[in-house]
């Protein structure tokens, strides 16, 4: 039931933006999912193995080699670009989301909202400053949880 919750999801999402972006949108996170799939792997697995059998009959050919070489990198090519996309929207939602929870949260940082679009010596300064705080509760010595040991 899963899939169709995503199918429905994408399908939804896909009504913002241009058409283009809604038809690549759709297709995209429909595609992810397939390649995911069960099927996706069996169809792949028996492609191999015809392409195995296949070779005395070709004699091994350099041409029988260029058949699986060229589809496997252009499957693979397209394949990598369609998980990223699906990967870079779902990260955009989780950052989304965990912004909205760090502001609804009285005592949390504000300044942790939006934090991935720091540079990489702003992340380390962040990185230095929070493993400061988390050595001085280690200083502090062990908690007393109320629970014995």
């Amino acid at each position: 039931m899963q899939p169709l919750l995503r199918i429905s999801y994408s399908v939804c999402m896909a009504n913002n933006g241009s058409s283009t972006e809604k038809g690549f949108h759709v297709f995209a996170t429909q595609a992810a999912n397939w390649v995911g799939t069960k099927w996706a792997f069996l169809i792949a697995l028996l492609s191999i193995l015809i392409w195995i059998v296949t070779g005395p009959y070709f004699h091994y050919s350099d041409t029988w080699q260029l058949i699986i070489n060229t589809g496997t990198t252009v499957i693979t090519f397209l394949v990598v670009f369609l998980i990223q996309n699906t990967q870079n929207r779902d990260a955009r939602a989780i950052h989304l989301k965990l912004d909205e929870i760090i502001k609804s949260i009285d005592k949390a940082q504000n300044e942790m909202i939006d934090i991935e679009h720091l540079s990489d010596a702003e992340l380390q300064r962040l990185t230095e400053k929070y493993q400061k705080v988390r050595a001085e509760y280690e200083a502090r010595g062990p908690r007393d949880t109320g629970e014995p040991e």
